[in-house]
């Protein structure tokens, strides 16, 4: 019995977890349009946008990577 909760509660806790996290398949990132912003951002509230001197905005992943924009430092 212990055995089986040993091994239970890690793998509900990685599904959990795993579900409330951002994935980096998601289709929107996030933008700084600032004028030397250059990164995206999975995280709206990341690190590397504390800094962000304009509004904060959610384009698609797509449309991030066709303006040049790479992803975070802090994220990848």
């Amino acid at each position: 019995m212990k055995a089986t909760k040993a091994i239970l509660i890690p793998l509900f806790y990685l599904g959990f977890t795993s579900f409330f996290a951002p994935s980096k398949s998601d289709n929107n990132v996030f933008l700084c349009m600032g004028k030397g912003s250059k990164r995206y951002h999975y995280i709206k509230n990341c690190r590397g946008l504390s800094n962000c001197s304009t509004k904060i905005y959610e384009v698609t992943l797509k449309k991030a990577k066709e303006m040049g924009r790479t992803l975070c430092g802090w994220e990848d």
